[in-house]
């Protein structure tokens, strides 16, 4: 019995696809049309995935050129209180404290900064700024370097007055990188020979301690212009990215350790800022879903329509098709097919469109676009449950006809 109830429902599926398809073949045009909807709908989805996750893979990656393991402290103040108190600066010491009891740490360096004036060109002086670091300084602010090289542990124990500048800088004073290599820039009448050139991984426009003048200098030979011992910022870059919280949270209890207790220090990363840039796309690609899936609804309409009209111009056929032992299943079943097979064929048309883009960009550029498999799956998905949904009414309306009337109709 159960063979038999299976058998039948396998020839039902054939008969309502074999119908469906000659009823579509019939009407190329209008077919054609609708499907057209379903394909702009599909592969807007898809892209819309595409250009989701292209978005924020570029800013992480932009936050990772940063240096996504870097660690910054600094010096906000001595708190609010109504009597006036000295200056509790971060210092040197600051510094080595953190290296021995915070672990993981693999880079670390002081960052002070000076200004002086420098003459560019023929009575015209620019602001040059200079910051007194360490040569870590290069790893923890993930530096390119340009020609030349940066200055060394050496250079920093020997208290040599070497100096590296940007590549703005370079390229204003010598007319290129190479060429300033070997000048020598004067800071207060002491001379500083340049020995390289270096640029940010990625332009923070200024909004760094790195202008488009910037003079690094060790920080040894950057405490002769300084009275005392404080430094402006310290720097730490930690080894494991996932340490980078845990290792934040332990050097603002060693600094806050060894300073006043209404002293105020800030110590921060990049984490937050990774984390609001992974929102920011999620909410992107979430709203342009949302406009991708009005264009599969609006589509769904049409299907709906176009499923409508087909009924009323084959209200004929549907009596001849009942009259010769049709069941009202086997009507339902037939243009329910047509919608699932309209939406489909849109939908696998939409779905190679939409992911051949990116493929085609990975394939004939360097842009290593990510593209998703499972928004493919769920485009086709989607696409078989607007059939379904749009193309129930239509089905059932033609499925409810009255043979006798039916086959009166012209």
């Amino acid at each position: 019995m159960n063979m038999s109830l299976h058998f039948r429902n396998k020839m039902a599926l054939g008969e309502a696809l074999t119908f469906a398809y000659d009823a579509l073949n019939a009407n190329r045009a209008r077919t054609a049309l609708t499907v057209l909807g379903m394909v702009v709908g599909t592969a807007s989805l898809i892209l819309v995935v595409t250009v989701g996750m292209t978005g924020r893979q570029y800013v992480l990656r932009q936050i990772d050129a940063i240096g996504v393991n870097w660690i910054f402290a600094e010096y906000e103040g001595g708190g609010r209180r109504i009597t006036s108190v000295a200056p509790d600066p971060l210092t040197i010491d600051d510094m080595k404290s953190v290296l021995e009891e915070v672990p993981g740490i693999v880079a670390a360096s002081p960052v002070v900064e000076l200004q002086e004036r420098l003459p560019v060109g023929q009575g015209h002086e620019d602001d040059l700024q200079v910051l007194g670091v360490n040569p870590d300084y290069e790893r923890v602010r993930n530096l390119v370097i340009l020609s030349g090289r940066f200055f060394d542990s050496n250079d920093l124990q020997s208290r040599n007055k070497v100096a590296v500048i940007t590549e703005t800088l370079a390229q204003r004073l010598y007319g290129s990188n190479s060429s300033a290599v070997g000048h020598v820039i004067k800071l207060s009448e002491l001379p500083f020979t340049v020995v390289g050139t270096f640029k940010e991984r990625v332009s923070t426009f200024g909004q760094s301690e790195i202008t488009a003048d910037t003079m690094a200098i060790p920080y040894t030979v950057s405490r002769f212009f300084l009275d005392g011992d404080g430094v402006k910022q310290l720097y730490f870059s930690v080894g494991d990215p996932s340490a980078v919280v845990a290792a934040t949270a332990r050097i603002q209890q060693v600094i806050q350790a060894r300073h006043r207790a209404e002293s105020v220090y800030l110590v921060g990363n990049l984490t937050r800022l990774i984390s609001l840039a992974d929102k920011t796309a999620r909410a992107l690609t979430v709203v342009l879903l949302l406009i991708a899936l009005v264009t599969l609804l609006v589509s769904g309409i049409g299907i709906m329509n176009i499923m409508l009209a087909t009924v009323s111009a084959r209200v004929h056929e549907i009596g001849i098709r009942k009259a010769v032992g049709a069941t009202s299943l086997a009507i339902r079943l037939q243009f329910l097919t047509e919608a699932i097979l309209i939406s489909l064929s849109g939908g696998i048309i939409g779905v190679i469109i939409g992911l051949g883009l990116p493929f085609s960009v990975r394939f004939f550029t360097e842009y290593r676009i990510p593209i998703s498999g499972i928004s493919a799956i769920i485009a086709i998905g989607v696409c078989a449950l607007v059939g379904l949904l749009f193309g129930t009414v239509p089905a059932v309306r033609a499925s409810q006809l009255d043979p006798i009337e039916s086959l009166r109709h012209e």
